[in-house]
């Protein structure tokens, strides 16, 4: 059992700098490589996720200038429809004063020429009254007159 003891004693002390290397490699890589990596991807993570909030926050923004654009794009066409609206009653109402007037004129030009023909009516009557009247003197002198003087 002394032997084995022995031996025992020796393994750990031949062990004693594999654990001392081994300890000093655990320290060097951790100050070297893993402390470093792991600053370099939490930076990177920071990195990405500040991306990805500054792409929401983009995407954020531009719907709200689309909404922005929209509800102003409604707007003018609301304000161009009152435009052609009111330039729309102002035709229609200038067509009907138009169409008024003209038919004030026609109205007019309608009782004018009714005039002129009972004017040229009255003057067609006189006229014709005054050929009856020569006409029947004419009739009444060669009726009257003697039948040997006709011919």
């Amino acid at each position: 059992m002394d032997e084995t003891l022995r031996q025992l004693g020796e393994l750990l002390l031949g062990a004693v700098p594999t654990i001392i290397l081994f300890t000093l490699l655990y320290i060097l890589y951790s100050a070297i490589v893993h402390k470093p990596l792991r600053r370099v991807l939490e930076e990177r993570r920071n990195k990405t996720e500040g991306a990805i909030e500054k792409s929401r926050a983009d995407i954020a923004a531009a719907e709200a200038r689309t909404s922005e654009y929209e509800q102003r794009l409604r707007e003018a066409r609301a304000i161009l429809f009152r435009a052609q609206e009111t330039r729309r009653k102002a035709a229609l109402e200038a067509r009907t004063a138009a169409l008024s007037e003209a038919r004030k004129k026609a109205q007019a030009q309608v009782e004018a020429a009714k005039a002129d023909i009972q004017k040229d009516r009255a003057t067609a009557q006189e006229g014709l009254q005054a050929e009856v009247q020569a006409l029947a003197a004419e009739i009444i002198r060669r009726v009257l007159e003697p039948a040997g003087a006709a011919r």
